[in-house]
C-alpha cells in the first residue's frame, strides 16, 4: 500500500499500521481500559442524521472561522499530541508546515519532539498552540509560560485530564515505553519493520526540547510515566489555573472540560476557550463523548466562551455536526498522527486537504455558503 492509495481515515490508518513497528502503532491507536471512549468518541457522530436544504445557491463556500481570536481557512485544527518524532522523524515539523500551507492553527506539546521556537518558525503566521502540563514546580510552569509567550505563542492550551495517565493496556502488553523497555513480542515488532529503525538511527537523537532537563526519550533522567507521576500536580485547582490566566494576559484554552459545571467556572475565570475531550479515550474510559455533552455545553456558556471538540472525527460530515451543534472549530488528533506516521508531510497534507474537500462538497450539498449558516435546523437524532 502507498500514500496514492489512501483516500480517508481508514486508508492512512492501514498505511500506518504496516509502516510502524507493534509497539509504536498501538501507542497511537490504543485507548485506556476496554476502549469503550475510544469507540464511542466516532459512535456519537452514526447516531445523529444530517437533514440538507436544496437550490440555495451554492457555487462558493467560505471555510473561515475565528476562534480564541485566530482566524482560520478552515474549521479545524491539529491538535498538539506528544512524541510527534516517533512516529516520523519530520514530527512536528511536517505538521506546522502542513497546518500552514492550509492556514489553520496547529499545536505542540510539552512532550513534544520539537521545540516551541522551531515549530513557531516553520509555521510562519500560522497560529500557533501551546499544550501545556502543570508541574509541581511553580518556577518550571511560570518559567514555561515565560517561553512560549516569547516565542510568540498566540494560544495557551491547559491540559486538565491528565492529572495521571490512563490505563493503556495494549503499551503494558508490548512494554512500550518511553525510554524503551520492550518485552519480547514487542522487539519482534521492531525487528520485522527495519524501515523505521534505520531512520530512528540515522536521524538526529530524540528530545523533548521543552522538558530536556527532566525527561529525556533516550534512556536519561526520568521516563514519561514518571512524569505523569512525579512531575505533575494532581492536586492543580481552579485557583492554580486562574493565576495561570492572569499571568499569560492573552487567549487561555482549557482542553478535557467535559461537564457544564466546569465550563461554567472556566468562563469566570477569564479564559477565552474550552476544548470538550476525553483525550481520545486515553484516560478515563467509559467518560462521554465530547460530541454528545457538545450541546448542553454551548448552551450553558457558547455565548461566553469559544467552545470547542476534539475526538472521533474522521469525515467532513462529523466536522459538520459539531460545528451544527454549536463548536467554533474541532481539533484533529489521530485524523493527522496516521498519515504523519505513514509519509510525513505529503502524508499530513493529503489527509488535510481530503478533509477539506469533503467539508467543502457537504457544505454544498447542505446547502450552506458559510459555517455560519449551520445550526442545529441540520441535525436530527436518532
Amino acid at each position: 500500500m502507498r500514500l496514492t492509495d489512501c483516500y480517508n481515515f481508514h486508508d492512512f490508518r492501514r498505511l500506518a499500521k504496516q509502516r510502524l513497528p507493534g509497539p509504536i502503532f498501538n501507542y497511537i491507536d490504543g485507548g485506556a481500559d476496554d476502549e469503550v471512549t475510544l469507540r464511542r468518541n466516532t459512535e456519537s457522530f452514526e447516531r445523529c442524521d444530517l437533514v440538507p436544504d436544496v437550490l440555495r445557491g451554492v457555487s462558493d463556500v467560505d471555510l473561515s472561522v475565528t476562534v480564541m481570536g485566530q482566524k482560520l481557512a478552515a474549521p479545524f485544527y491539529c491538535s498538539p499530541t506528544a512524541l510527534q518524532r516517533l512516529f516520523h522523524h519530520d514530527g512536528e515539523r511536517a505538521v506546522a508546515a502542513a497546518a500552514a500551507k492550509f492556514g489553520t492553527m496547529f499545536g505542540v506539546s510539552s512532550l513534544g519532539t520539537v521545540s516551541l521556537e522551531e515549530a513557531r518558525r516553520i509555521g510562519g503566521g500560522a497560529p500557533q498552540v501551546y499544550q501545556f502540563y502543570f508541574h509541581k514546580d511553580r518556577g518550571l510552569n511560570a518559567a514555561m509560560m515565560r517561553r512560549a509567550k516569547e516565542a510568540g505563542i498566540q494560544v495557551m492550551m491547559l491540559t486538565v485530564d491528565s492529572i495521571t495517565g490512563g490505563n493503556r493496556e495494549r503499551d503494558l502488553r508490548t512494554g512500550f515505553s518511553i525510554p524503551f523497555r520492550l518485552s519480547l513480542a514487542g522487539m519482534l515488532q521492531f525487528a520485522i519493520k527495519p524501515a523505521w529503525g534505520l531512520n530512528y538511527v540515522t536521524h538526529e537523537k530524540f528530545r523533548l526540547p521543552q522538558l530536556d532537563e527532566h525527561v529525556e526519550m533516550g534512556g536519561g533522567t526520568m521516563s514519561i510515566s514518571r512524569y505523569f507521576t512525579e512531575m505533575l500536580e494532581p492536586s492543580m485547582s481552579w485557583d492554580d489555573v486562574a493565576e495561570m490566566v492572569r499571568l499569560w494576559s492573552g487567549q487561555f484554552c482549557l482542553k478535557g472540560v467535559m461537564s457544564v459545571a466546569d465550563a461554567k467556572r472556566a468562563v469566570e475565570i477569564g479564559c477565552t476557550g474550552i476544548v470538550l475531550s476525553n483525550h481520545g479515550g486515553r484516560q478515563l474510559d467509559g467518560s462521554r463523548s465530547a460530541f454528545d455533552q457538545l450541546a448542553e455545553i454551548v448552551d450553558a456558556v457558547g455565548d461566553r466562551i469559544d467552545v470547542m471538540m476534539d475526538g472521533g472525527i474522521q469525515r467532513g460530515t462529523h466536522v459538520l455536526k459539531a460545528l451544527s451543534l454549536g463548536a467554533k472549530a474541532v481539533g484533529l488528533g489521530r485524523y493527522y498522527l496516521y498519515p504523519l506516521a505513514a509519509a510525513g508531510q505529503p502524508g499530513v497534507e493529503r489527509a488535510l486537504s481530503f478533509l477539506r474537500t469533503e467539508i467543502t462538497r457537504d457544505m454544498k450539498l447542505m446547502g450552506r455558503t458559510s459555517i455560519g449558516q449551520l445550526s442545529r435546523d441540520n441535525l436530527r437524532f436518532r
